[in-house]
């Protein structure tokens, strides 16, 4: 090893001047230094021998197999059952829209933005029909009809959204022109006459329907109609008076 060629140069080197020294004393110093680094490389050379044999013992021991560690047995965990509450959904109802038809069909249209076809949820009955849209701009939506103004198809009805506004599309059980979207009563039904009743009260009858269902216009229409239709007539005749009084 190159600690041993180290002694050893410096050996050679002590012994070469012990055999040029010519005094005793210096010969003395020189045999004294010499035996002190033999000593010093025995104690080395054992030392580095110690070790060695260290090393080699603890071999076996680095490389011994250890047994594997035992696994705990693995519990499955059951998740907590969460009971959520559904809040109620606040909307705001959008009941101003336009809408263009044809015999068989009939579009509405909703101006809204930022919306999409995921978050509408739409239905549809024979009369009726209810969409939602959900989450615009962190609001919520919904246009319904609880009465149409005559019946659809269900079934061949859809919503399709786009960038700027929500199409309606119904579809028309009977090919015909609605004058509305939702249902209204005909307010000017004309009776049926009874057959026992004079034809001359079925027309009063009508007239005063007319005359108590109508506007000023048609109040004023029929008070002429009546003022002109009893010309000629007596004071004491039936249809006599003012018309408001004979109502």
């Amino acid at each position: 090893m190159a600690e041993d060629d180290h002694y050893d140069a410096d050996l050679e080197e002590l012994q070469a001047l012990l055999a040029a020294a010519k005094r005793p004393r210096v010969q003395a110093v020189l045999r004294q230094e010499i035996e002190t680094l033999k000593k010093s490389r025995e104690a080395a050379t054992e030392e580095h021998a110690a070790t060695s044999e260290a090393g080699t013992a603890l071999e076996p021991m680095e490389t011994e197999a250890h047994p594997p560690p035992v696994k705990e047995p693995e519990i499955a965990l059951q998740p907590l059952q969460k009971t959520v509450t559904p809040l109620s959904v606040q909307y705001t109802t959008l009941d101003r829209f336009s809408y263009d038809q044809e015999l068989d069909k009939l579009k509405i249209y909703i101006f809204l933005e930022e919306s999409s076809q995921d978050k509408v949820e739409a239905s549809f009955k024979n009369n009726s029909f209810d969409v939602k849209i959900h989450d615009v701009g962190g609001k919520n939506y919904r246009c319904a009809v609880p009465r149409l103004h005559k019946a659809i198809v269900p079934e061949s009805c859809s919503v399709v959204v786009k960038p700027k506004r929500i199409i309606i599309n119904l579809r028309k059980a009977e090919k015909n022109t609605w004058s509305d979207i939702h249902y209204k009563e005909d307010k000017f039904k004309t009776p049926k006459p009874s057959e026992d009743k004079d034809p001359m009260a079925g027309i009063m009858d009508l007239m005063k329907n007319l005359y108590e269902e109508g506007d000023d216009d048609m109040k004023r229409t029929i008070a002429k109609a009546w003022s002109e239709s009893r010309s000629g007539k007596t004071s004491d005749s039936k249809f006599g008076g003012d018309l408001s009084d004979s109502f």
